[in-house]
């Protein structure tokens, strides 16, 4: 199989179309559709089918496309590894980032990087956590830090810190909120949270389930930020990490509280995540001990401990 032919058809199923995945090649339509037909030729399939809009991979281009990234990935990493070793790595390297980590850490882990690395590249790639695994998954990045992510054979995952969820909202005479709270009673609350998949509530759902506790989410709202807000307008509790949650207070002339959630706690679980059947690259090895260097708990002002 032809590396470029291979590079040509992920363009256009990518893309979409021939004439955007040529423009991006520098290369013409007809040398495309050249390589694209020997690739067919070479695996005795269709690979694309027309569609009113461009093109689209067919069953068999699906699979090969899946291949495809992963193939041209360790190509470009096994140049980069070559080069590394006549001097400084160089590349260019894509890390996936929740926005709640992404924005504290992504400051300090750019400035860091390029300390280290001056002749190599850093891209940050925000996205919730199930999202991130699934691009991980398929090579599109080449680190992630995930929050509660699921099992998964292709990955391998290594804590960084725990941190506790919290309930928090204006406290009234049915549902007051004291500094402390069993988790039983989170079932008396109309709860605001995430929708599944998301992380959080996949947390919260994998606490409470074993003890029998079924909750009365009344909103469900994937943005912690959006959460908050219904929550500081009397619209019900919101569940989310500590580190998201603002200090008790009072808030346009509104008492604001947050109560810590025990017995059992809801612990948030951020780990570092890499593919388990790609080698990382010395750049990518770099870049996971420099990860795993950052103090994540005092950059979200939890002062969580590690591994804790």
């Amino acid at each position: 199989m032809d590396l470029q032919q291979l590079e040509s058809f992920v363009h256009v199923a990518e893309l979409g179309s021939l004439t955007r995945a040529a423009s991006v090649l520098g290369v013409s339509q007809p040398t495309l559709s050249r390589h694209i037909r020997l690739l067919e030729q070479d695996l005795h399939t269709h690979l694309l089918t027309r569609t009113g809009r461009g093109v689209e991979p067919t069953e068999s281009g699906k699979c090969l496309l899946s291949y495809g990234l992963a193939i041209l990935k360790l190509t470009r990493q096994a140049r980069t590894d070559i080069q590394a070793l006549r001097g400084q790595p160089t590349g260019r390297l894509t890390v996936g980032l929740p926005p709640r980590v992404a924005h504290v850490l992504t400051p300090e882990l750019v400035k860091q990087f390029r300390r280290r690395y001056p002749q190599a590249s850093i891209s940050v790639s925000e996205g919730l956590s199930a999202a991130l695994r699934e691009d991980l998954i398929l090579g599109k990045i080449e680190i992630a830090l995930l929050f509660d992510p699921s099992p998964s054979p292709k990955l391998e995952y290594r804590s960084l810190y725990r941190e506790d969820m919290v309930l928090c909202g204006r406290p009234t005479a049915d549902f007051p909120l004291p500094a402390h709270l069993q988790a039983r009673e989170l079932e008396r609350y109309p709860v605001l949270a995430p929708s599944i998949p998301n992380a959080i509530r996949a947390v919260i759902e994998a606490n409470c389930r074993p003890h029998g506790i079924k909750l009365n989410v009344v909103a469900e709202v994937d943005a912690v930020h959006t959460l908050l807000k219904l929550a500081q307008s009397g619209q019900g509790y919101a569940i989310v990490p500590r580190s998201a949650a603002p200090a008790s207070t009072t808030r346009a002339g509104k008492p604001f509280h947050v109560s810590a959630i025990g017995a059992p706690r809801i612990l948030n679980d951020l780990v570092l995540a890499t593919a388990r059947d790609r080698p990382l690259s010395q750049l990518a090895q770099g870049t996971v001990a420099l990860l795993a260097e950052q103090d994540i708990g005092r950059l979200l002002g939890t002062g969580a401990a590690r591994n804790s």
